[in-house]
């Protein structure tokens, strides 16, 4: 609920073990010791939270929008939420961070698309790119209605097991038959939903959903509507899984740059190629938005 970290000062028993505990279901830890003594400083409270708090009326999912619309970090939203601070007051409970961000990004993500879908569609096909930590990130915005698909290829299929250990890694991914030099040999797993949205919980898990939040962040700042296509190629220098806040942090920068304009899907995938490792033919055996949009005939063509 505060407004910025809180200053701690804590005292060690004795020098702390040099150990690094890496879990798939929680954060690194880091060296230990036992605690002597811990106090910590004073800081001034964000009223914006702290209203949310102690409006124990108000639903959770009302109080995130709101945090949103008044410009609360969606990182301190989510430590809110965790904690249990929203919702009605007999029915608050702690939630798991991994479901809380999730939650946040898939509810935030589903009312930035009410909006979105009442704009205009775009003219052109768009398409970015942006680098992170040994990630290449592609996103494709299209001129039609709106629609929405994650791809992800792992040079690494190990850090794809650790990061989603509910994947079934013998149904949902998907192995590529491109080899790099390097002898690797990428497994992709991907996603995708219509107008209408979806219903089940999407394969790639929560990226999905950060993905989409930060899409339709986007498209509601230009008040267009596009169908976004968005792909993530994860080579092996990428060697720890840091959280599906990257994919959403990722994609907010990747929209802020600079993008190539086409005047057909297959320009703009022959770009793509020039950008990602994998080819072309690998992303389209992938994506169902890509093969919809190569294969499918449009009732358009016969105007």
């Amino acid at each position: 609920m505060m407004t910025k970290p809180v200053d701690t000062e804590l005292i060690l028993a004795r020098r702390p073990r040099k150990i690094l505990d890496l879990r798939e279901d929680s954060q690194p830890f880091g060296p230990i010791a036992p605690l002597a003594s811990f106090q910590t400083g004073n800081s001034s409270v964000d009223n914006r939270i702290e209203k949310a708090f102690y409006d124990g009326d108000l639903p959770a999912d009302d109080a995130v929008l709101q945090l949103y619309t008044k410009g609360v970090l969606v990182t301190r939203i989510q430590r809110a939420f965790s904690l249990g601070m929203f919702g009605q007051s007999k029915a608050r409970k702690l939630v798991p961070t991994r479901w809380t961000i999730t939650a946040v990004d898939s509810n935030l993500s589903i009312r930035l698309m009410a909006r979105v879908k009442q704009y205009p569609p775009i003219d052109e096909y768009r398409v970015y790119k942006y680098s992170y930590l040994d990630n290449i990130y592609v996103g494709i915005l299209t001129p039609e209605s709106w629609r929405f698909e994650w791809v992800e290829a792992w040079f690494e299929p190990e850090l794809l097991a650790t990061s989603f250990p509910d994947v079934d890694m013998a149904v949902d991914v998907e192995k590529s038959d491109y080899t790099s030099p390097n002898g690797y040999q990428p497994v992709m797993l991907g996603d995708s939903e219509g107008f209408r949205g979806r219903k089940t919980y999407a394969k790639p898990g929560g990226c999905y959903y950060s993905a989409r939040l930060a899409v339709s962040e986007y498209l509601d700042s230009i008040r267009r509507q596009a169908g976004a296509i968005m792909l993530r190629e994860i080579h092996p220098g990428y060697i720890m899984p840091v959280g599906v806040w990257n994919v959403r942090e990722s994609l907010r920068a990747l929209l802020k740059t600079k993008f190539e304009g086409f005047d057909s899907m297959d320009a703009a995938m022959n770009y793509v190629s020039t950008i990602f490792e994998i080819p072309k033919h690998s992303w389209i055996q992938t994506s169902a938005l890509l093969q919809k949009a190569f294969f499918q005939r449009k009732i358009s063509e016969f105007n």
